[in-house]
């Protein structure tokens, strides 16, 4: 079960497309400028590498999302820089897929630097970048320990052999909500919609996390051959709940803010997440996958083509997938991890830990989880458009 479905994973959401009839001007310019294919001319050159003679480089990535002490340090990079001699600027860039590939598509388009040399990010935007040439192919000699990915993970239909990119961390959408003012507890996203909760949910700025768990919760299996009507029909719920009040905002990985705050009370969100704010700021939050299931989807390591210290960052890679590091970062981040040994590793660690089912779970659990399917690039295109739309109204 978990090969299947991880390994599924890869084969769903590749592509994208153009507009629903009826999306405003503005939502389908916003939706298809974050889906640009970039030049139209043939794809860029990497860049010259210079990583023999420059021992520093940049890690673009999410919030939360790598093992922090107490004083905002990264002991495993730490770790690394001492091991290696290189000197990693960690930047916590990513806030969503779409949001970043705005930021730096034109420089990938002309295989320019785009201040990372390395970057985490979902396998449906990977599968777009190495579709347009926007990546460098890997140095195998430099990543020995690429031996150790997952055998579920390690044949991408996007990356056969995984040449151009390898899994950083696999996670679940679920719904979390805070314990101390909603007691009782959340069972459903229909949850979310409780009068009580008005103007105190958050949703997530990813479509396929967000529009999955209401298609699930509408009996929609988001895995097989769903119809633009039942797309349509988990937008006009969206779209009520926004315009209602209910929802209070769409947001990346900034809802986790909201949720410290106060601004909203319950949310749909991330798995790993969850265990972090808790440990961050008291034990207030709970995550569950909800009754009618929630989604897989992993982020994976890329070299972007203009990156100039491309060996510096395959040293990086090459160390996290050493399986006592991989355990010690799942022990902080609570996703599941690639790295074959790490559940082994983890036990050394801290027992319990190996039975996390956030990090290593088992077939139950992962029968809870659907992956969005691939779409075509007409689908993608007006399915996003119609998302934007809603997230400009909210």
């Amino acid at each position: 079960m978990i090969q299947k479905l991880i390994q599924a994973s890869r084969q769903a959401q590749m592509t994208r497309r153009g507009v629903l009839a009826g999306v405003g001007a503005s939502a389908a310019a916003l939706a298809l400028a974050a889906c640009s294919t970039g030049g139209a001319s043939g794809k860029p050159t990497p860049a010259k590498d210079v990583s023999a003679t420059d021992k520093t480089m940049t890690w673009a990535n999410w919030q939360a999302y790598l093992d922090q002490d107490d004083a905002g340090k990264y002991p495993t990079l730490e770790a690394f820089e001492k091991q290696s001699g290189i000197k990693v600027k960690y930047d916590v860039a990513v806030d969503d897929n779409n949001t970043y590939y705005a930021k730096v598509k034109d420089q990938l388009a002309l295989g320019k630097d785009i201040g990372a040399d390395t970057v985490c990010l979902t396998d449906w935007m990977v599968a777009r970048l190495i579709r347009f040439g926007y990546v460098q192919s890997f140095d195998e000699a430099n990543i020995p320990n690429k031996k150790n990915v997952s055998p579920a993970l390690e044949n991408a239909d996007f990356d056969p052999g995984r040449k151009k990119s390898l899994p950083w961390q696999s996670g679940f959408a679920g719904i979390c909500w805070n314990k101390s003012k909603i007691p009782a507890g959340l069972k459903s996203v229909d949850d979310l919609w409780k009068p009580e909760l008005k103007g105190k949910v958050g949703v997530l700025s990813e479509m396929r996390d967000t529009m999955g768990l209401i298609m699930l919760q509408q009996g929609v299996d988001i895995s097989k051959d769903f119809s633009d009507d039942d797309y349509n029909k988990a937008i006009d719920k969206i779209t009520k709940e926004v315009s209602d009040g209910q929802i209070r905002n769409i947001k990346g990985n900034s809802y986790l803010n909201d949720l410290k705050s106060g601004d909203t009370l319950a949310a749909i969100c991330w798995s790993g997440d969850i265990t972090q704010l808790n440990a961050e700021a008291g034990d207030n939050w709970e995550f569950i996958l909800p009754e009618a299931g929630g989604t897989l989807w992993s982020d994976n390591f890329v070299i972007p083509i203009g990156s100039p210290r491309k060996a510096n960052a395959e040293k990086l890679i090459d160390y996290y997938y050493q399986p006592e590091v991989a355990a010690e970062v799942a022990a902080w981040v609570n996703y599941i991890t690639p790295v074959v040994g790490a559940k082994e590793a983890a036990v050394k660690i801290d027992p319990d830990l190996a039975d996390n089912q956030l990090i290593f779970p088992d077939d139950s659990t992962l029968a809870k989880a659907k992956i969005f399917r691939t779409l075509t690039p007409a689908e993608e295109q007006k399915y996003q458009a119609a998302f934007q739309k809603v997230i400009l109204g909210a």
